[in-house]
């Protein structure tokens, strides 16, 4: 980041972070109030993930009063990559959204693990051929899913918060134990 003083104010998103740390986030809102939320009820947005294949963290605040932080949304789609090619795409910032959402309606403090997020073709196409359950269309290829697991909620909590923010696609894998989100159509499945 440029350090010259153009007469304007500038803050580095170190300093933006450190700025929030003092402060309480969002208080959780209520299932009722999950649209609300998605469409700018918070002040700030934070995302809270760890990956068991790489063993990486992330743990960022990347919306502030209406306003995407390019790099905090930037770290996330590297973040969510597919960890079997390298690969990164841009990933849908709704998805991300309802993550979030999902996050705060649970009043959870642990991370979400993801299981899976961005999906190559390839790598969509090797998990087609072990299982049934991949879609040959899925919208992890799109970065518009994600796979998640908390140790500290039940499948069946993680999806009532994610169907209650009405904003995309919500998978029960009982057996798994994992919680697909997503943006596309509002639809649920699984047990």
């Amino acid at each position: 980041m440029n350090d010259q003083n153009d007469g304007s104010m500038s803050m580095t998103r170190r300093a933006l972070l450190g700025a929030f740390a003092a402060t309480t986030l969002v208080a959780a809102p209520t299932y009722s109030k999950a649209a609300g939320f998605l469409r700018g009820g918070g002040d700030v947005r934070r995302i809270r993930m760890y990956s068991g294949r790489t063993g990486e963290r992330i743990d960022t605040i990347y919306w502030v009063e209406g306003k995407y932080i390019k790099d905090a949304v930037k770290e996330v789609n590297a973040f969510m990559r597919d960890w079997r090619t390298n690969d990164v795409i841009n990933i849908d910032i709704r998805t991300i959204d309802i993550m979030a959402a999902s996050h705060n309606l649970m009043d959870a403090s642990e991370p979400y693990m993801l299981l899976s997020g961005y999906r190559s073709p390839k790598t969509n196409a090797m998990l087609r051929s072990r299982s049934r359950g991949v879609a040959k269309n899925s919208l992890h290829m799109k970065g518009q899913a994600a796979d998640l697991r908390l140790s500290s909620r039940s499948v069946s909590q993680m999806a009532r918060a994610a169907a209650a923010c009405r904003a995309g696609g919500v998978g029960r894998y009982s057996g798994s134990n994992f919680v697909h989100m997503d943006c596309g159509p509002v639809r649920t499945w699984g047990r």
